[in-house]
């Protein structure tokens, strides 16, 4: 979260105010011959532009969407964290004013649906980097569901099920994105529905930094101009919260070294919504232990970590994440230095805040952003595996000193 506008939009909702835990979306198995080419029938890939909300650091990629007939134009953030697609209707009246609101009475083609209650959400991670507060909801939508036709890339679907936002707590405002896309492959979802029509049960993210530029989502399909070297694919892990994006990792390792804490297998979920990395307190303290003894929790911002900003150039801080593949060698997913800054606190510019931030409920360490950035990501839903290519060499990202630097190196390594 960019600490000094609290602005959030997060991507992992949660249908209780407990936070029992972010929402589930289900992985429906569809043969592919090739990787990415169906046997039968096959709708063509299709490319869509990101941009990368930038606020001092890379918070956010989104891209644009089309609902209704004739279309009304939306951008939203395609989410592997979620299942729900939401956008504000027009109830949503001041808390929506930043956004881009639907009209229904515009469109030929809408349908209410009445379910009777509505959605309520509550959200557990979100487009910037200071942790959601659970005991006291900063981040809540509600909303009714409807159908109408939507269009992503070119690829239509009629009567796709979505949410039209009532209303959204006021730290939704100022985000430029105006809603949220779950990548979920229910047949009825958006994404769902392309695969029923023969689109190859993947997508691809080219997450870049803002430096780097041409960010991309890529549905049915891998743009290997992208990546260099092979693509590692791992198996997706069945979890406590089935359903996930969550690869077994059989270890982790800071600046080449580890301990029994990170040596335990981990399943960790990568969501494409999350913008740096939010683990368990445990493991979040047993990595910094490696780094640096002066990175302390900062009790005025609860679940984050903080360390004197002038320290950070002579801190090593590579972290290797190990798993393995289903070609069998094992590979690391690695994360540069560069990236243990998040910027400075806002009410403490001489301290910095760090990259992990820690919670105390009960779900998988997330991986977001801060590394999905670094690599060309493939998530195929037909063999239920996530691959990564290391991505291919762009200039080094320029630094910004009133908020976080993000210079960009690549590390992809097979032990």
């Amino acid at each position: 979260m960019h600490l000094s506008t609290w602005l959030t939009l997060s991507v992992v909702p949660a249908t209780l105010a407990q936070l029992q835990g972010p929402a589930k979306l289900t992985l429906r198995s569809r043969t592919l011959d090739n990787r990415g080419k169906l046997s039968r029938r096959a709708l063509k890939s299709a490319n869509v532009s990101l941009l990368d909300y930038f606020n001092g650091t890379d918070l956010q990629w989104y891209g644009e969407v089309q609902i209704g007939t004739p279309p009304q134009n939306f951008t939203v953030v395609f989410d592997t964290g979620s299942d729900t697609f939401e956008i504000p209707g027009k109830n949503c009246t001041k808390t929506c004013s930043n956004q881009r609101i639907f009209d229904w009475n515009k469109s030929s083609t809408y349908k209410y649906i009445d379910n009777g209650d509505g959605l309520y959400l509550q959200f557990a991670t979100g487009v910037g980097v200071t942790p959601v507060n659970k005991t006291d909801p900063d981040w809540i939508m509600t909303m009714r569901e409807v159908s109408d036709t939507v269009s992503v890339g070119g690829l239509s679907v009629p009567n796709v099920p979505f949410y039209l936002i009532d209303y959204q707590s006021p730290a939704f405002s100022p985000d430029p994105m105006d809603g949220i896309m779950g990548l979920g492959t229910e047949p009825q979802s958006f994404f769902g529905s392309l695969i029923v029509q023969g689109l190859p049960a993947l997508f691809s993210f080219y997450l870049t930094p803002q430096s780097a530029g041409n960010a991309e989502l890529t549905l049915g399909g891998i743009d290997e101009s992208k990546f260099e070297g092979p693509m590692m694919f791992s198996p997706v892990q069945t979890n406590s919260f089935s359903g996930f994006w969550a690869l077994l990792s059989s270890g982790v390792a800071v600046n080449g070294k580890t301990t029994d804490a990170l040596k335990r297998p981990q399943r960790f979920i990568f969501d494409s919504g999350t913008s740096n990395l939010v683990f368990p307190k445990n493991l979040t303290e047993a990595i910094y232990a490696l780094i640096s003894p002066d990175i302390v929790a900062n009790p005025a911002v609860p679940g984050t970590y903080g360390v004197p900003c002038n320290q950070l150039s002579s801190l090593p801080a590579v972290i290797d994440f190990t798993f393995p593949s289903t070609s069998g060698p094992v590979f690391n997913l690695t994360l540069p230095s560069t990236e243990l800054s998040v910027g400075p606190f806002a009410a403490n510019k001489s301290l910095c805040q760090t990259m992990i931030n820690a919670f105390d409920i009960d779900f998988d360490p997330i991986i977001g952003g801060s590394l999905l950035k670094h690599y060309y990501s493939t998530w195929d839903a037909g063999n239920k595996t996530l691959g990564f290519g290391r991505t291919k060499s762009t200039p080094s990202n320029t630094a910004n000193c009133a908020q976080r630097t993000h210079p960009i190196s690549h590390y992809f390594t097979r032990t």
